[in-house]
C-alpha cells in the first residue's frame, strides 16, 4: 500500500539532512522548517547509548488487574501522566525512545501491552476495538490516572481515538500516531485476516531472531522495510525488541479483524480536547492520506507530517518526536 506524498518534498537516505515536517492546523496550511533553532532532527537516535539502554526496565514493570484480566505495564518518572498504546504486532517497547525522555521532561510515562500481546495474556472475550477502548479506561482508573496525555499508534492510535470520542474527563489530550481507522473502515475483513494469520504463520522464524540475526542487513530489510523507512539506520538492539515481543503475539489475527470495517468516522467530530497528529509521509502501513481523514473531522486538530519516515515515527524520529510531544503537553 503506497503513502500519499503531503509534501511534495522527495526523500533522503536518513541522517544527511534536516527533513521538512508540514503543519496542518485545521483548515490551514502553514510550512514548518526543521531549523537548528528548533534542534536537530536526525533518523533513528544518533546517540551511542540511547537513553533506554541504560534503563533497568525490570524495575519499572507493573502487572495491573483489570477485572479478571491481567495486564501488564511499564512506568517511569513521576508528574502528569502520558499513556502509550501500542499497534498491531506491538508491544510496550513500541515506546523505548521516548518513555525515559518524557520521564526527563517530568511525566509519568506508562506504556501498556493490550491483551494478546506483549506479556499480557489473550482476554477472556473477543477481542474489538470498543472493548480494548473500554480496556484503556479500566486501566488508567486501576493504576490512578485521573487525568492524561493518551498516545495511540497504529491500531493504538484508533483504539485512542474510540475512547476520546466518549468524551471522559480523564483524556485531557490526544496524539495519534499513524492512526488507523480512516481507511480500514471501508476494508473488507478476508483479505486483512489472510495477511494476519500469513504473519502468524511467520512466528516460530520470528522468535528465532536474535542479536547476530538482527545484524544481518538483508534480514533487517525483509523484516522491517515494510514499517520503517531506513532499518538499517535504527539500532539492532530497538529492532529486536519489536520483533520478539510484538510480531508474534496470540493477538495478531483477531485484532487485525476487529479493527477492519470498524467505523468511527462519524463520531470523531465529537472529539474536542486538543489533539495532535502525526504520521510519516512513506508510511506503507497506514497511507499519509489517511492523516487528513483525522484531521479534517477532529476541530482544532493540529497535524504534522514527518518526512523521509514510515509507520513509527516515535522510533524513526525520537528526537523530533519527543521535541513535539514535550512541547504540545505544556501548551496552555
Amino acid at each position: 500500500m503506497g503513502a500519499t506524498n503531503l509534501s511534495g518534498v522527495s526523500g533522503s537516505n536518513g541522517s544527511e539532512r534536516a527533513p521538512r515536517a508540514i503543519t496542518y492546523p485545521y483548515k490551514r496550511i502553514e510550512w514548518v522548517e526543521a531549523t537548528e533553532a528548533r534542534g536537530p532532527d536526525p533518523y533513528g537516535n544518533p546517540d551511542p547509548e540511547p537513553a533506554w539502554m541504560g534503563v533497568d526496565w525490570q524495575a519499572h514493570l507493573h502487572t495491573a488487574e483489570v477485572g479478571e484480566q491481567r495486564v501488564n505495564y511499564a512506568e517511569i518518572g513521576e508528574g502528569p501522566p502520558i499513556v502509550f498504546v501500542h499497534g498491531l504486532g506491538g508491544c510496550w517497547q513500541n515506546w523505548l525512545e521516548n518513555m525515559p525522555a518524557m520521564a526527563e521532561q517530568g511525566h509519568r510515562a506508562i506504556a501498556l501491552d493490550l491483551p494478546g500481546f506483549g506479556a499480557s495474556p489473550m482476554p477472556s472475550e473477543d477481542i474489538s476495538i470498543p472493548g480494548y477502548a473500554k480496556l484503556v479506561g479500566e486501566f488508567c482508573a486501576a493504576i490512578g490516572v485521573e487525568g492524561c496525555t493518551l498516545v495511540g499508534n497504529s491500531m493504538g492510535g484508533f483504539i485512542a481515538a474510540a475512547v476520546a470520542v466518549d468524551e471522559p474527563t480523564w483524556v485531557q489530550r490526544l496524539v495519534l500516531v499513524s492512526a488507523a481507522g480512516i481507511s480500514h473502515a471501508t476494508m473488507r475483513k478476508q483479505p486483512i485476516e489472510v495477511a494476519a494469520r500469513m504473519t502468524v504463520a511467520a512466528n516460530p522464524l520470528l522468535l528465532k531472531f536474535d542479536m547476530p540475526s538482527m545484524k544481518r542487513p538483508g534480514l533487517r530489510r525483509i523484516a522491517f522495510g515494510g514499517i520503517v523507512r531506513h532499518p538499517l539506520h535504527l539500532r539492532p538492539e530497538l529492532l529486536l525488541e519489536q520483533m520478539v515481543n510484538g510480531f508474534a503475539a496470540p493477538g495478531v489475527v483477531p485484532a487485525a479483524v476487529a479493527l477492519t470495517g470498524y467505523d468511527l468516522l462519524d463520531r470523531l467530530e465529537r472529539i474536542h480536547i486538543p489533539t495532535l497528529i502525526v504520521w510519516g509521509r512513506d508510511d506503507l502501513v497506514v497511507p499519509a492520506s489517511d492523516a487528513t481523514g483525522y484531521a479534517e473531522r477532529i476541530d482544532g486538530s493540529q497535524l504534522v507530517v514527518f518526512d523521509d519516515c514510515g509507520h513509527v515515527a516515535m522510533l524513526e524520529r525520537p528526537v523530533r518526536f519527543n521535541r513535539l510531544l514535550g512541547e504540545f503537553t505544556a501548551a496552555a
